[in-house]
């Protein structure tokens, strides 16, 4: 294929990894983002612009890699021009989780139980007459600002959920002026996306296990990923159980790229929790870590309308995601994140090897990578293997030649899979 020219578009630094990938491919890129905390991510990488409008004739493929982009994307598609990511259909699946689950219900998907409440009194009420287990949700605007105010009770009565309720009213008041409680559903929580043409799914699909805790044991707050096991799957239970069935919604609102159904599976069915319609963090740079296909191949394809097979490796893929205590700090203006920024990147044996995926990262003059932005977020160590425990082992060895001042990551990163997987065999679903 000859080379093309890709404009990355997105509010944060997101896809930097998938971009130099493009680069090393031979390929054209320009990326905008729009966070003015992290200027200086990705500098001595890729070139950045000002002003993504400016190269949109400039571009043969205009990737929008993050949410809330679907007008623009919509109105370039209308022009007949190349564009990866959302629509105003898919921004909502994902942005509004209320939206999300009525067009699952709609297209015949089974979802959970869900009441709505803009006030802490009524849904205390409801709890006491209808004692269960429940997960707190932020809704509407509140969803989409921090997704990581999410509580589960424990309590089989609920009793927790009450007490959290009445303590918090005026908090949940301020920052969560509307919410929803979800009847709590045990079992295995399990992803499972694909890239999508346009008209149709591209397979093989993804089947994937988040870890979305900060700690081992999914201990500590929410972080969005600490990292995710995944393998690629012919159409299963769980993909026409889900995500098959938003094929016709999918298509008719013209969304070309990855999207990604997150799930509670158990004997009594799988419930999808959230929609990921965009490449998802640290998703992609694993998914890269197992496609065969060069990446601007199958985008062209992809973004074309093509019908095609990605070739990917057999077994199982892990990344890991390597961190510093900024992480989950806000703004760029704290003392901690002034400490970590600049603070170079050093590796044992001299060699960054290719399951080395960056995050937000510089490289100076020197070709020394130092940390970027106010993130935190540096890394994503990959490893694949057959087995499960080989690519955990692959990812592991790559993290000891790693050295950055007080870094930090999970150790137990698909350590669940041999329980997890007696389940879902159990249930019918592997």
């Amino acid at each position: 294929m000859k080379s093309k020219k890709f404009l990355f578009v997105s509010k944060d630094s997101l896809s930097g990894d998938l971009a130099i990938q493009l680069l090393r491919e031979g390929h054209e890129v320009k990326f905008y983002f729009e966070d003015r905390y992290s200027v200086d991510v990705y500098d001595g990488f890729l070139e950045k612009v000002s002003n993504w409008k400016v190269y949109q004739s400039w571009a043969d493929v205009i990737i929008f890699d993050d949410e809330n982009f679907g007008y623009f994307a919509d109105k370039l598609r209308k022009k007949n021009k190349r564009v990866i990511g959302g629509s105003k259909y898919t921004d909502r699946l994902e942005t509004d989780r209320d939206f999300g689950q009525v067009e699952l219900e709609k297209n015949g998907v089974k979802v959970a139980s869900l009441w709505h409440f803009s006030d802490s009194g009524k849904a205390i009420d409801f709890v006491k007459k209808n004692p269960s287990r429940y997960v707190f949700k932020p809704s509407g605007d509140a969803q989409s600002g921090d997704k990581r105010e999410v509580l589960v009770s424990h309590k089989e009565d609920g009793t927790d959920l009450i007490e959290f309720l009445q303590q918090n009213k005026r908090i949940i008041t301020r920052k969560s002026p509307k919410f929803v409680l979800q009847k709590f559903i045990s079992g295995v929580e399990v992803g499972v996306g694909a890239f999508f043409n346009g008209a149709d799914f591209i397979y093989p699909i993804n089947i994937n296990f988040e870890h979305k805790h900060l700690f081992p044991k999914n201990l500590g707050p929410m972080t969005g990923e600490m990292g995710t096991l995944m393998f690629w799957s012919r159409k299963n239970k769980i993909f026409r159980l889900t995500l098959l069935k938003m094929k016709s919604a999918l298509r008719k609102s013209s969304y070309v790229g990855y999207i990604d159904l997150n799930c509670i599976a158990n004997e009594e069915g799988i419930f999808p929790l959230e929609f990921t319609s965009r490449f998802g963090y640290p998703t992609i740079q694993i998914q890269l870590s197992g496609i065969l296909s060069k990446t601007g191949d199958w985008l062209w394809k992809l973004v074309k309308g093509d019908r095609f097979q990605l070739s990917t490796k057999k077994g199982f893929q892990i990344g890991v995601v390597v961190a510093t205590p900024p992480l989950l700090s806000e703004g760029d203006d704290s003392e901690m994140v002034r400490m970590y920024r600049d603070l170079s990147i050093n590796f044992k044996n001299g060699r960054i090897s290719k399951n080395i995926h960056i995050g937000d990262v510089k490289k100076d003059k020197n070709d020394i990578w130092r940390i970027a932005g106010c993130s935190g977020w540096c890394l994503v160590v990959t490893g694949t293997g057959e087995t499960v425990r080989r690519a955990r082992a692959n990812a592991y060895q790559e993290i000891k030649n790693i050295r950055i001042p007080h870094m930090f990551y999970r150790s137990d990163i698909g350590s669940r899979w041999s329980l997890e997987r007696k389940k879902l065999k159990k249930w019918g679903y592997l």
